[in-house]
């Protein structure tokens, strides 16, 4: 039992496992409706748009996060215009803005070489560096993301299940995706700057998607998706201990490999059934 305790017993871990419980509900929350949706690449482009607004804000002084922020508002006001388009697919404006902002943040970083190090930190986090400031913000932002998610969950349903019932019923379709992308923008800019945007995209997909595996109900799937990312959080925790690997980097393949024997569980319950 000690193999199993004693990671736990040291201060830095605990709060790393904090963080990581924070993050599993809050990603569940966001992720649930990205899985629901089929939205996985926009949860990917959205994480990976915020490194031109960290690369400014860190080049010029300013906040990473509020940097982190804007980038993330421009890329969901650029997808939400350029679905607009009769002409343009969601996944090709998406694809436009990943790749344009992508570069662009390259480009800023390749000015300068001290960068090196704080893109290392920018895509796989240091989650053993977690500060009990960071344990608020990610729970400001878990608050906030479960009333959006309250608020909205009828509105949320109808666009993913039914949208022309949605705007039949008078629920603003339009409005319900614009909260929508909101609350995954909230989960990514939240957690990134902790636990990286690898982390933060694994968490936001894996989970869910094995949830999703058991579970019909929305809120079960997300209370299932939340106890997966937590479990994950813990056993990445614990093998990266023992083994000296990278914390971020074991949870997310711990996350994705929950999906796999998941998966494969619930195709042999269903060829035995």
């Amino acid at each position: 039992m000690e193999w199993l305790s004693d990671p736990f017993q040291v201060s830095f871990v605990r709060q790393a496992l904090w963080a990581g419980i924070l993050v599993s509900f809050l990603c569940a929350l966001a992720g649930t409706w990205v899985v629901l949706r089929g939205m996985a690449f926009l949860g990917d482009a959205v994480s990976h748009a915020l490194l031109p607004g960290v690369a400014i804000a860190a080049l010029l002084g300013g906040s990473v996060p509020a940097g982190a922020a804007v980038s993330a508002a421009a890329m969901a006001l650029g997808v939400t215009a350029l679905g607009r388009s009769p002409r343009l697919s969601q996944d090709t404006g998406i694809g436009l803005l990943f790749a344009g902002m992508l570069a662009l943040g390259v480009i800023v970083v390749s000015h300068s070489r001290s960068f090196a190090v704080d893109l290392t930190g920018y895509l796989f986090g240091d989650v053993l560096a977690v500060r009990a400031e960071d344990l608020l913000l990610i729970g400001a932002a878990l608050a906030l993301a479960a009333l959006v998610s309250l608020l909205g969950h009828r509105a949320f349903t109808a666009l993913t299940f039914d949208p022309r019932k949605a705007h039949t019923l008078g629920l603003r379709p339009g409005a319900a995706h614009a909260a929508m992308l909101g609350l995954i923008t909230l989960a990514v800019v939240a957690c990134f700057h902790v636990v990286g945007t690898m982390l933060v995209f694994g968490l936001l997909v894996a989970p869910p998607a094995a949830a999703l595996l058991w579970a019909r109900r929305v809120p079960a799937v997300m209370l299932g998706a939340a106890l997966i990312g937590s479990a994950a959080t813990a056993a990445g925790l614990l093998l990266s201990w023992h083994f000296g690997t990278a914390a971020g980097a074991t949870i997310t393949a711990v996350a994705v490999g929950a999906f796999f024997v998941s998966a494969l569980a619930r195709r042999v319950i269903g060829g035995a059934a």
